[in-house]
């Protein structure tokens, strides 16, 4: 193929255990599905339908990464968050038979330019500017879900600096995994690469330059990065 201009990279995470990649494709993202994030942030936690925002899938990053501080924004904030990597295409699919389309699990971080974020609400603008810029989606190598199952409890939690910042469980998620992929694949037709960042819990905090973030999920795996000082 002879293209205008060279081709950018295809995206990709380590699968845990091997030397295989799985290819990024889209990533969503699900807002406010820990009630008392929701709670912190201003709004109420009644179990109101899914929403969904996106991010590009270039912005990945592995896990041991040093990152730039972000351009524009004074106030990032970290959002330690379940991603799960869809294996098997599906529409409109039963709750049910959701995890039938579930390659595997990691640890993900949906690092948000808050400031913007804030900016964008108050007009009544998208969210791209806080949430889908570079290096945003710090993840952890992918457990497959045929090695540990589909964790539906387990601790949750991010450090920064050694410093506990947050710390929840799984079971709280307003809407679990397999509620989240059947809402979803009415929206979207879900593909293989397709990464699905669950949502935070409570403790959502600002990190600047020098800091080092350390998070984790009980049988998933753990996360670190830092940002230049």
């Amino acid at each position: 193929m002879n293209y205008a201009v060279p081709a950018p990279a295809q995206p990709v995470v380590p699968v845990a255990g091997g030397d295989a990649v799985f290819p990024v494709r889209h990533i969503y993202c699900v807002g406010r599905n820990y009630a008392a994030h929701a709670r912190e942030m201003g709004h109420d936690p009644d179990r109101e339908p899914p929403f969904f925002f996106m991010k590009p899938a270039d912005a990945v990053v592995m896990t041991g990464a040093e990152l730039d501080y972000p351009l524009a924004t004074k106030d990032l904030h970290h959002e330690i968050e379940l991603v799960v990597a869809i294996g098997k295409a599906g529409v409109n699919i039963a709750e049910a038979d959701a995890l039938d389309h579930v390659f595997g699990y990691a640890v993900g971080l949906d690092m948000t330019r808050r400031d913007l974020q804030g900016e964008a609400k108050k007009m009544g603008r998208p969210w791209d500017t806080g949430k889908g810029f570079d290096q945003s989606a710090p993840i952890s190598p992918i457990r497959p879900a045929a090695e540990i199952g589909h964790p539906s409890t387990g601790r949750i939690w991010l450090e920064v600096n050694g410093q506990k910042r947050q710390d929840s469980d799984l079971n709280h998620l307003i809407w679990n995994v397999p509620e989240t992929i059947a809402y979803l694949s009415g929206l979207f037709h879900l593909a293989p690469g397709d990464l699905i960042y669950s949502g935070t819990p409570e403790g959502v905090a600002a990190v600047g330059p020098g800091d080092a973030l350390h998070g984790g999920i009980d049988g998933v795996g753990e996360l670190n990065v830092s940002y230049r000082a």
